[in-house]
């Protein structure tokens, strides 16, 4: 073999090993996408508070900030991302007081299944952790 030959050749390279292409397909078939675009939307510690007290029906501002122990900033921050995610609906009423009502749209209302088998395993799993 010259020293040409030498320099052309890849020693590294193996005719079965994948192109990066095709690594990138596979990484994108073992990469769970959708769970992680589905916790990118939800997945806030206020966000899941929120969206499981709205399951009770429609509810003020103050309920909610109540209800969650959030404060006024983050409440109305976490509200704000749920509405343009369009997991929440903001209704205004113009009497005196003025009056602020949150509650779930459909995208939101099909969360509530979620919720219960979060709430079926923390029963089942969590009791365990804390007996």
């Amino acid at each position: 073999m010259s020293s040409q030959d030498l320099a052309e050749s890849d020693p590294t390279a193996d005719a079965t090993a994948p192109t990066d292409e095709e690594a990138i397909d596979e990484a994108a078939v073992d990469t769970p996408c959708p769970i992680v675009d589905s916790i990118e939307q939800i997945g806030s510690q206020w966000r899941l508070v929120v969206l499981y007290e709205l399951q009770n029906g429609e509810r003020r501002f103050n309920e909610l900030k109540r209800e969650t122990d959030a404060n006024a900033r983050t409440l109305s921050r976490v509200l704000d991302d749920l509405q343009e995610s369009g997991f929440v609906d903001r209704r205004m009423e113009e009497d005196a007081p003025v009056a602020t009502y949150y509650s779930l749209t459909e995208k939101g209302e099909s969360l509530a299944p979620v919720f219960a088998e979060i709430d079926e395993w923390a029963q089942e799993w969590l009791a365990e952790c804390n007996a």
